[in-house]
């Protein structure tokens, strides 16, 4: 009896075949979850079915805890689109199963477009990963490359481009008095020769080895423009004695695509040589030099400045030492560009390469005979076998007629005023800037007249010192002056009309007595005639 019972309680805890079957066959995921969780890239954990809803052993409290750890923890790398996919797709098929209440392959046989959905999750995954690599590639493209956008501006321009308008009026929006103007493509190079002249400084005094390539990257970095040979050449015509230049090869690189056996630029300053050491290029040399290349710049559009008066009519000529500002109708922006000189270049070796190339280097080796024979050969071929037409002859040019609109009037009247508006723009162009802050004082003196008598009839006094007078004036006048600058007015007021403003110096203070009985009419006539007098 109790073997029977033994052997009853060993049957009832053994699972039947039924039983193991649905085991089985729950452990055996189904082709879509399994396809999903073999696919290349996705992640390798496994997510674990529900139990079925027959089943008498639910999952342990710590088992389910540490599943729930092990899938809140995310790697530091971004995930894979194809494993976020196909681990979404599991995870709907596991929901589908335990909504249905029926085991994760039975709910993936029932849904027809499983198989589809995965595969254009798969697509679109594949779609977004190439998108993802083409734009880290085009990034990292980007960062290698420098930015020529700092490094372009040179002042050269395509053919056929025109230029901007802070290029083509530079000289018209230059703050201050107008004067002895650069063009702005002279401006660049300037900066281009202070750059480059200190670059070469640094690497002269440390006694190291001057060359273009290594000129060239400090100039660009410090003036974010391009900076060619071309540029060099351009200061080697202005300043021929700041660089000596020279074609020298074995000299240590340490770049890419560079030998050492090849021919570099080599750049020299020029300096006079001082006793007792080396020559070294100091900030006072640098100085110099810069003031040198200046000068040097200002001549040459002298040049241009002196063949444009000549070629007026009347032609004109302005002292060099006299002249202060440029021609009113000279465009300073529209001179050209400096010619650049030739720098020294490499030696080129002799290589045929082709059969024209072989037949000149056999030619030396032809008797004279053979040399007279193709000579003579060459000579008959050239000569025209029939004369050319002859050239047309041009007709002359007509001489220039005045324009429809000074038809009728007398020549001498226009040859007057023509010389006129000469001896004016000359005496502009040589006025010296003192000379213009008085003819600018002498501009606003029939202004300032009518307001210092206005301010004496007011106060209804005979007499004011200079700072009251100078505080009236101030809040009455159009212009923006200072009480200084008024009290200079006014000091130019009394020394040109003495006998109605009158000034008198009483212990510190100064004092402005008036005539109120002139008549003001015939004081601004007289100012407006000396501010004429002395602007021509």
């Amino acid at each position: 009896m109790a073997q029977r019972r033994v052997t009853d309680f060993f049957a009832r805890r053994r699972p039947g075949p039924t039983a193991r079957r649905a085991k089985s066959a729950c452990r055996t995921p189904s082709p879509a979850v399994a396809l999903a969780l073999t696919t290349p890239g996705s992640s390798r954990k496994r997510a674990r079915p529900s139990a079925a809803p027959g089943s008498s052993r639910p999952e342990p409290p710590a088992r389910r805890r540490l599943r729930l750890q092990d899938s809140d923890s995310c790697p530091s790398s971004a995930p894979d689109p194809t494993s976020l996919a196909c681990s979404s797709l599991g995870r709907k098929i596991e929901n589908t199963a335990t909504s249905t209440g029926q085991p994760p392959h039975l709910a993936a046989s029932k849904d027809k477009n499983t198989t589809s959905e995965l595969q254009s999750c798969l697509q679109r995954a594949r779609v977004l990963g190439a998108r993802a690599q083409a734009l880290r590639a085009s990034a990292q493209k980007a960062a290698e490359e420098p930015s020529t956008a700092e490094v372009e501006g040179s002042a050269e321009q395509p053919c056929g481009e025109k230029a901007p308008a802070y290029q083509r009026f530079h000289a018209l929006a230059q703050p201050g008095p107008p004067g002895l103007v650069l063009p702005y493509k002279y401006q660049v190079l300037a900066e281009m020769f202070r750059s480059m002249d200190t670059i070469v400084g640094m690497l002269h005094n440390r006694s190291e080895t001057v060359t273009f390539a290594k000129v060239k990257q400090g100039v660009q970095d410090m003036i974010r423009r391009r900076f060619e040979e071309r540029n060099v050449g351009q200061i080697k015509t202005v300043y021929p004695e700041s660089y000596c230049f020279r074609q020298e090869r074995g000299i240590p690189t340490f770049r890419d695509g560079v030998r050492r056996s090849d021919y570099q630029l080599t750049i020299e300053p020029l300096l006079d040589l001082e006793a007792g050491g080396a020559p070294q290029l100091t900030a006072s040399h640098l100085l110099q030099r810069r003031q040198v290349f200046s000068r040097n710049l200002v001549e040459r559009v002298k040049e241009h400045h002196r063949a444009f008066l000549s070629s007026l009519s009347p032609p004109m000529a302005v002292p060099e030492d006299q002249l202060t500002r440029w021609h009113p109708r000279f465009n300073v922006d529209g001179v050209p560009d400096i010619e650049p000189a030739e720098l020294p270049q490499p030696p080129t070796t002799e290589k045929l390469t082709t059969a024209q190339e072989v037949l000149a280097q056999a030619r030396s080796l032809m008797s004279p005979r053979m040399k007279k024979a193709l000579s003579d050969m060459a000579l008959r071929s050239a000569q025209p076998s029939s004369p050319g037409p002859p050239s047309p002859v041009l007709p002359a040019t007509p001489p220039a007629t005045p324009p429809s609109a000074l038809r009728g009037v007398p020549q001498a009247l226009l040859e007057r005023v023509r010389a006129k508006e000469a001896q004016k723009q000359l005496a502009q162009m040589t006025r010296r800037p003192e000379q213009e802050l008085r003819l600018q004082r002498l501009e606003r003196l029939p202004e300032l007249a009518r307001v210092l008598r206005g301010v004496f009839v007011s106060e209804r006094k005979l007499a004011l010192t200079m700072g009251v007078a100078c505080a009236r004036m101030v809040g009455s006048c159009r212009a923006a002056l200072s009480p200084g600058e008024m009290e200079q007015h006014l000091l130019l007021l009394a020394e040109l009309l003495p006998d109605w403003l009158s000034l008198h110096h009483i212990r510190a203070d100064t004092y402005i007595k008036l005539d109120k009985a002139a008549d003001l009419t015939s004081i601004t006539a007289r100012l407006t005639h000396q501010a004429r007098a002395e602007g021509l």
